[in-house]
């Protein structure tokens, strides 16, 4: 088992509702895994999912934006965005947006595969 803080271990409850979600470290954060593709990460203790075409609207309808780091002086954007803060509360809410991300790492994954 992973170093995991008392936030990642959290996370897995959030997410119970959908699944068993295993959590690994990766690049100074944690992956978020759901039968072996990730749908989520976690930065500095927030929660970014997996998006495409299919679902990117649902966050953007809230304002939430992607995740970027800076890398030799340029800014880098992945295909997560920030999760809504209500999910951290709301269980049944937590497995819809997971679901959706999921979904989107499934598409990834299949052209991927293509």
């Amino acid at each position: 088992m992973c170093d995991m803080s008392e936030y990642t271990e959290f996370l897995q409850e959030v997410f119970e509702q959908f699944g068993p979600v295993s959590v690994r470290k990766m690049f100074g954060g944690f992956g978020l895994y759901y039968n072996g593709l990730m749908f989520g990460l976690v930065s500095d203790e927030k929660i970014y999912l997996k998006v495409d075409a299919e679902n990117t609207h649902f966050f953007e309808e809230l304002g939430l934006g992607p995740f970027e780091y800076s890398r030799r002086g340029r800014t880098i954007q992945m295909s997560f965005f920030l999760a809504p803060e209500e999910i951290l509360d709301d269980r049944e809410e937590a497995a819809l947006w997971a679901e959706r991300s999921y979904r989107a790492a499934l598409r990834r994954a299949s052209v991927a595969e293509a």
